[in-house]
């Protein structure tokens, strides 16, 4: 059996992820944190297919839940390993910097940077263990460009970048590749609070992209096919910032 994880797997694009890798094959762990209803949700649908799926509850930015979540998962699986893990867990907290209190920066950075760190650095030994594994890391044109009011989210996307490029040079040896996708504006709960028709107007193809359009290109660098593939950004943008 071919294991994925997807951290933040019960909503917008991780759903999609989640539903994208089953269709291919894998038996997908759904991460959440709290609405195990939205992440059970994504579980009956890919069971539906005929695919498999299971949950697994933990805050990618707790250190020790990750840990026991994932020594559990692996205590029950003794034989397996994951071999694909999409970091894909992510918050954020709006505010220009002058007025961002503490909560607002450290969340956005522990989440999205610290959970990066917790789950990789626990997973990537198997995959350099067993020669063969894919990483990839949900980053943003917020990373690439900086947004105004997003100090926090581009600084911790800007920086999972980095990580990617580090990493996908430390562990190609062992044919472990690490990519980072780039969305754009993708029609999600986490975008739900944008001004849609404004800013689409900015978007060279004129819309939002879809969290299935994400999916895609996570299906490919998950595959063979993206073997020689590692350490790049791939943005899905619709041409917003090339």
């Amino acid at each position: 059996m071919k294991y994925a994880l997807v951290t933040g797997g019960s909503r917008g694009i991780g759903r999609a992820v989640c539903i994208a890798l089953a269709e291919e094959g894998y038996s997908v762990i759904i991460n959440y944190v709290s609405n195990k209803d939205a992440a059970q949700e994504v579980k009956d649908i890919i069971e539906s297919k005929g695919q498999s799926a299971e949950l697994l509850a933990f805050n990618v930015a707790d250190a020790q839940a990750v840990e026991e979540a994932l020594n559990s998962w692996q205590e029950q699986h003794p034989e397996d390993y994951i071999s694909v893990l999409v970091n894909n867990a992510g918050i954020r907290m709006d505010n220009v910097l002058v007025f961002m209190q503490d909560n607002q920066w450290n969340d956005v950075i522990n989440t999205t940077l610290g959970g990066f760190y917790n789950v990789t650095k626990y997973l990537v030994k198997y995959m350099m263990t067993k020669r063969y594994g894919r990483i990839i890391n949900m980053a943003s044109l917020s990373g690439l460009k900086g947004l105004p009011g997003q100090t926090n989210y581009s600084a911790a996307k800007a920086a999972l970048i980095g990580a990617t490029k580090a990493l996908a040079q430390e562990v190609a040896p062992r044919k472990v590749t690490v990519n980072a996708i780039a969305p754009g504006f993708i029609a999600s709960d986490m975008t739900k609070d944008l001004d849609e028709k404004a800013l689409k107007s900015m978007i060279p193809v004129g819309r939002f992209g879809k969290p299935e359009e994400v999916a895609a290109v996570v299906t490919f660098l998950a595959s063979e096919k993206a073997s020689y593939i590692t350490g790049e950004v791939i943005s899905v943008n619709g041409g917003l910032y090339t």
